[in-house]
C-alpha cells in the first residue's frame, strides 16, 4: 500500500525532529525561567452539542462542550458553573484528595468577568491544572520537598493559552512526587484515590496525573491538564473512565513545566470524552519559541471536526477508512474480565463503517527494546536535578531510588539506549504503522517512549465497578486520526457518560490515617 504524501512528510519531519531533540537535550532541560510569550486565543469554533438532561439538572455533570453550549445560550452562567464545582470540592475532596490548592475566590472573580464579557472560546469554563505546571502567583510544588515553597511569576505556555482563551483555573491537582509514581505525599503517604473506589486506596488511580484525573472523574472540574512521561495521561484515563490524549512530541509546549524527561515529557488533556479532549488540545497546541520541539511542525489539524463523527446510512461512521491494528498480545491477558471487555470492544469497533481490523505482529526484539532500554529515561530525569541530589537525597522523598538509578547510568549506556530507541522507532514506523493506521496497545509503551501520539478511552467496567479502558497509538502528528476512531466508538457506546457515585462521609473520615508506599514500591511503580 502506497503511503500518502502527508504521512511521508510527517514521518521524515518526525525522524529529523527526534534526532535533533535527542542531540540538544542537555542544552534545554534546565528549569524554565521568564514568562511565556503572550498568546492570542485560538480561532477555535466551539461546537453546539445536544445537552443531556443530567447536565441540565446538574452543571457539574456537563462535559466541556455541553457547558460551553449552555453558557453561549445563556442557560447557565459561569458563576453558577464555578460554584457547582467549588461546592463539590468542599463536600467531597476530603475523600478524593484531588486538589493540593483550591483558588475559590480567584476562580469566582474570573467567572464574574466571564459573565460580563466573553474572552475566548473557553470563556467561563473551570479547569484543574497538574501541580508541576507553572501558574503565576500560585504555588507550584510538583508535590516535592524541592519545590514546596516555589511560586512562579509566570504561567506555563499551555496554561497561558488556556486562560488566554477564557478558561478559569479552579486550582492545582495533586500528583506523584516529581511525577514519578501515583499521588502520595513526598514521604509516601497515599493521597489521591481512584474516584470510582474512594474507600479503597489500594485500587490504582493510574499514575502521576491522578489529581487532575480524579477531579474530572469525580466532577470537581470540567477538564484538566495532565503530563505524561511514562503513561500518566492514558493510564489514569483508563483507570477512571476518562478520555486522555497524549499528543505527538512537540505538539504542545513543555515550557513552564517542571521537567522529568525532555525527550518524553508531554502535556495533554484529561477529559470526559473525545470532543472535550479535542477542544482542550486545540487550545494547548501550537508553536512556542521557548520550546524548540514545537517549531516547524505540520499545522494542528481541525481536532474538533475530527471528534465529530459523521453518519452514513443513519449510523455513526469514520470520516476516513482506517486500519486498526490489533497486536498479538491484545487478547492474551490472564484477566478474564478485561479479556471479555476487549473482545466486546473489538466486536463493536469492527461494526463501525470505515473501520477495518488488521492483525499486526511484533518483531522478536520487541520485549528488549520496550523493556530494558526504557530505563535510559532515568538519566534524563537526573540531569537537571543533579545539584539537589548533591545537596540532600532526602529532598527526593519516596522517589529517591529512581533518581539514584539515573545517576548510576553511564554515558555509553544512554547512547546505546538512544540507538535502541531509533531502532524501535523504525520498527514502529516501517512495521506496524505500515500495516495499520492506528494500533491498539496494552499499555503506553512503545508510543509513549517514541513521542508518538496516543489516546486512552473507556471500554467498560469490571464486575467490581472499576473502569477498564484501551489505548490507541498513531503516526506522527495524527492526533486527528486517533480522535476520529475514539469519537466514533463513543458515538455507539455510553461508557464515557457514566459517573462514579459520590463518596460517603465515612470515606473522608477514614482518610485521616492514609496507608504509605515505600521507596522500593515507588521505584517499581515508576518503572
Amino acid at each position: 500500500m502506497t503511503r500518502p504524501m502527508s504521512r511521508t512528510v510527517s514521518r521524515r519531519l518526525f525522524l529529523a525532529r527526534t534526532g535533533a531533540v535527542t542531540a540538544t537535550t542537555a542544552a534545554v532541560t534546565a528549569l524554565p525561567t521568564g514568562p511565556a510569550r503572550a498568546t492570542r486565543p485560538p480561532a477555535l469554533r466551539m461546537p453546539d452539542v445536544p445537552v443531556r438532561k443530567a447536565a441540565l439538572d446538574d452543571p457539574a455533570e456537563a462535559t466541556l462542550a455541553e457547558a460551553a453550549t449552555l453558557l453561549r445560550g445563556r442557560r447557565l452562567t459561569s458563576v453558577e458553573l464555578t460554584r457547582a464545582y467549588l461546592d463539590r470540592i468542599a463536600k467531597h475532596d476530603s475523600a478524593y484528595q484531588a486538589y493540593v490548592t483550591v483558588l475559590a475566590d480567584r476562580a469566582l472573580a474570573a467567572a464574574r468577568r466571564a459573565d460580563r464579557l466573553r474572552t475566548g472560546p473557553l470563556s467561563g469554563l473551570p479547569l484543574i491544572i497538574k501541580d508541576n505546571v507553572f501558574t503565576a502567583g500560585v504555588r507550584t510544588t510538583a508535590n516535592s520537598f524541592i519545590f514546596e515553597t516555589f511560586v512562579p511569576d509566570h504561567d506555563a505556555t499551555v496554561v497561558a493559552r488556556l486562560t488566554g482563551a477564557g478558561a478559569i483555573v479552579l486550582g492545582k491537582g495533586q500528583m506523584g512526587p516529581l511525577a514519578t509514581t501515583r499521588a502520595t505525599t513526598p514521604d509516601g503517604r497515599i493521597t489521591t484515590v481512584n474516584a470510582w473506589t474512594p474507600a479503597n486506596p489500594a485500587v490504582d488511580p493510574g499514575g502521576s496525573s491522578t489529581g487532575p484525573a480524579t477531579a474530572v472523574a469525580g466532577r470537581l472540574a470540567a477538564s484538566s491538564i495532565g503530563t505524561q512521561t511514562g503513561g500518566s495521561i492514558v493510564l489514569p484515563s483508563n483507570q477512571q473512565n476518562l478520555t486522555g490524549l497524549k499528543p505527538t512530541m512537540g505538539r504542545a509546549s513543555i515550557y513552564g513545566i517542571v521537567p522529568l524527561s525532555f525527550t518524553r515529557d508531554h502535556p495533554g488533556p484529561l477529559a470526559r470524552d473525545a470532543m472535550d479532549a479535542a477542544i482542550m488540545l486545540s487550545v494547548m497546541a501550537g508553536p512556542d519559541p521557548r520550546d524548540p520541539r514545537t517549531l516547524g511542525l505540520p499545522r494542528v489539524p481541525d481536532l474538533v471536526r475530527a471528534a465529530t463523527p459523521v453518519r452514513r446510512g443513519g449510523r455513526p461512521a469514520l470520516r476516513r477508512a482506517t486500519r486498526v491494528g490489533v497486536p498479538e498480545d491484545y487478547l492474551t491477558t490472564s484477566n478474564t474480565q478485561v479479556l471479555a471487555l476487549r473482545r466486546d470492544f473489538l466486536t463493536t469497533l469492527g461494526k463501525i463503517p470505515g473501520v477495518r481490523l488488521v492483525d499486526v505482529a511484533h518483531p522478536a526484539d520487541w520485549g528488549l527494546l520496550t523493556g530494558a532500554f526504557n530505563d535510559a529515561r532515568l538519566a534524563e530525569r537526573t540531569e537537571p536535578f543533579r545539584p539537589f541530589l548533591q545537596k540532600d537525597l532526602r529532598l527526593f522523598g519516596v522517589s529517591v531510588l529512581s533518581w539514584l538509578g539515573g545517576l548510576m547510568l553511564s554515558g555509553d549506556e544512554w547512547i546505546t539506549a538512544q540507538r535502541a530507541k531509533a531502532h524501535l522507532l523504525g520498527e514502529v514506523l516501517d512495521g506496524v504503522l505500515e500495516k495499520a493506521d492506528v494500533v491498539l496497545q496494552t499499555g503506553p509503551v512503545p508510543f509513549d517512549i517514541l513521542g508518538l501520539p496516543e489516546i486512552g478511552f473507556p471500554i467498560g467496567f469490571t464486575s467490581a465497578g472499576v473502569p477498564v479502558g484501551t489505548i490507541l497509538g498513531g503516526g506522527p502528528y495524527e492526533e486527528d486520526r486517533l480522535l476520529e476512531v475514539a469519537a466514533a466508538y463513543q458515538a455507539v457506546t455510553d461508557w464515557h457518560w457514566r459517573r462514579p457515585a459520590d463518596p460517603s462521609p465515612a470515606v473522608a473520615a477514614a482518610r485521616s490515617a492514609p496507608p504509605r508506599i515505600d521507596a522500593v514500591t515507588a521505584a517499581e511503580t515508576s518503572a
